[in-house]
């Protein structure tokens, strides 16, 4: 049962939530079930100072080579 992220196309919350098998995830603020599943980005921890920073938040931050908003998630 994975934990998936996810946007609300109605209201524009984000939340994470399990999915379980057979079930479709809705919105805890809405209850639509117009959700688009986002990349989740997890956290690393890093021995040495020279280890790149984690990337965050909405389009941009994939590290796709082509740049900001190539990566067709947005």
């Amino acid at each position: 049962m994975p934990i998936y992220e996810y946007a609300c196309s109605d209201c524009g919350k984000e939340f994470e939530t399990l999915v379980r098998s057979g079930s479709t995830p809705e919105c805890p603020a809405c209850h639509s079930v117009s959700l688009e599943k986002k990349l989740s980005v997890f956290a690393t921890t890093a021995v040495t100072e020279s280890a790149p920073a984690v990337l965050s938040g909405p389009c941009g931050s994939c590290g796709h080579p082509d740049g900001p908003g190539a990566c067709q998630l947005h």
